[in-house]
């Protein structure tokens, strides 16, 4: 039998450990609050570690009239590449015209708008080529001509998560994963969670505000504070695979469909492609969502229309799907479906304020976090200042935004034992603080127990002490994408070394 320990008191508790509750979290922690975030597993082990792992501004949107929210995200791209330049990386797409579907001039028309309206000044303007000429033309299959090149961004999502976490915990706040919510209640003009601990312990938490930044769940979580199940939400599974790599240049495609959709391939940690999205509506469970074979036959097909290279879905090495959780706007189809955001304030006069996040995406994760703080400001005398998380780089992101080269050839001067692949992988999942756990090492053996692929003792015990990890998963599929490269005996391994750490 359990027993519940003392509640710890908290200005600000946030439920959920996805990209908008992380963001939250770090803008609060960084306001003065005192900040105590749950979540049931591991930090972004949902929806915001499935992503298609992109900064843009959404540019098939613009056919949907969702200027607003393309105009918001457009704003964002830039100001994400400079608080975290090792994780975020600008992108050109190629987006080929095919005679039948859309227009010419509609794609003239939405790049044109798409370069105007979000305040591009680093980026690159969009440039028509010819792709018999072009190097992305050679890839595709003949008879592909016109086409468009336009810029966006490549990010490395589920570490954003993290390193926002890790900012946040870094200024105060108390990160708690594996930590399921069992119940909240508002009592003596506060709140109080309950929950209970991987390990079964329950526990009690007091706060005297909560964000519901639980994403797909946001309406369990309303129903356990007060049973609310009023309000709906639209839950769209997006689908993605991994293939060998289909082309050997540094640009991603922007690929039409006869039916409409559209879908991206991007080139993906060196020796792979990357195919996505499917949009479709979500009836079940929210935990360990996968793609199904439909899904995968249709991204292999899709792809099959414009590479020479054929692909079935015996050459996929990894897929994974992601349960965005939409605003139910009545669209007939789920692609159509908002992806902008609600935030939706509960609070009684004299009662605690509940606000609850719906919808959004990763793009606007750090201004909607900075909207949601803002909002409980009237209710937390300890938060103070405005929006600061545009100007303060993510740890490890203090160097400027073009210069991941050079932090590059800095740790390879200090570190050449290390090769070009390990130091380009590194620099990009921990850019300055790379040298916090390489340390004074000499050479691999200075780095402890190689697990392969540069995988080490030394980095490991880094992603335990600082950033929340516990399983192999944890560590090969969020925090380092070597879950591709491993084998099945290097990653027991891991789980071994975890294990007996524990």
């Amino acid at each position: 039998m359990t027993r519940e320990t003392e509640p710890a008191a908290y200005d600000l508790a946030v439920i959920g450990g996805g990209v908008n509750g992380c963001g939250v979290a770090r803008d609060a922690a960084g306001r003065g609050a005192r900040v105590l975030l749950l979540e049931r597993g591991d930090l972004a082990q949902g929806t915001s570690s499935a992503s298609t792992k992109l900064i843009h501004g959404g540019l098939r949107y613009l056919e949907h009239r969702e200027f607003g929210l393309v105009r918001e995200s457009l704003a964002e791209r830039e100001r994400l590449w400079a608080i975290a330049p090792h994780i975020i990386h600008p992108l050109r797409f190629v987006l080929p015209w095919v005679p039948g579907l859309r227009p010419r001039w509609l794609l003239r028309l939405g790049l044109f708008i798409y370069d105007h309206i979000g305040g591009r000044r680093a980026l690159p303007p969009t440039e028509g080529v010819d792709l018999r000429r072009h190097p992305a033309g050679q890839a595709l299959k003949s008879g592909f001509a016109k086409a468009y090149i336009y810029s966006d961004g490549w990010v490395d999502d589920a570490r954003l998560v993290i390193l926002n976490a890790r900012d946040a915990a870094d200024r105060g706040a108390d990160i708690r994963t594996r930590t399921q919510v069992a119940h909240l209640e508002r009592e003596d003009g506060g709140w109080t969670i309950h929950a209970q601990g991987r390990d079964g312990s329950a526990a009690r938490f007091r706060a005297s505000a909560v964000v519901n930044a639980a994403g797909p769940l946001v309406l369990d979580l309303l129903h356990r504070a007060h049973g609310d199940t009023a309000r709906h939400m639209r839950l769209v599974r997006g689908s993605h695979i991994v293939v060998p790599r289909l082309f050997d240049h540094g640009f991603a495609y922007f690929f039409q469909l006869p039916d409409g959709r559209i879908f991206f391939a991007l080139p993906y940690e060196r020796d792979f492609t990357l195919i996505g999205t499917t949009d479709r509506d979500h009836a079940g469970p929210v935990e360990n969502v996968r793609p199904d074979a439909e899904e995968i036959a249709y991204l292999c097909e899709g792809a099959n229309l414009y590479f020479r290279k054929a692909i079935t879905p015996q050459d996929v090495l990894w897929s994974y799907a992601g349960v965005r959780p939409l605003i139910d706007d009545g669209s007939a189809k789920p692609e159509a479906a908002t992806r902008g955001y609600r935030l939706e304030l509960d609070a009684p006069p004299g009662e605690a304020p509940l606000l609850s996040l719906f919808g959004g995406k990763i793009t606007t994760y750090r201004h909607l976090a900075a909207e949601a703080v803002a909002m409980l400001q009237p209710f937390l005398p300890s938060l103070s200042g405005g929006d600061w998380t545009a100007q303060v780089p993510l740890p490890g992101g203090d160097f400027p935004m073009q210069g991941r080269d050079r932090l590059i050839a800095d740790l390879s001067r200090d570190y050449p034992f290390l090769d070009h692949a390990s130091l380009q992988r590194i620099v990009r999942a921990y850019g300055t603080r790379a040298w916090d756990w390489l340390g004074t090492a000499q050479d691999m053996d200075g780095l402890g127990t190689h697990f392969g692929h540069g995988l080490t003792e030394a980095e490991l015990g880094y992603l335990v002490e600082r950033e929340w990890a516990m399983t192999a998963d944890d560590i090969v599929w969020r925090r380092t994408k070597l879950g591709l490269r491993l084998d099945a005996r290097q990653k027991a391994r891991v789980e071994k070394w975890l294990g007996e750490r524990a």
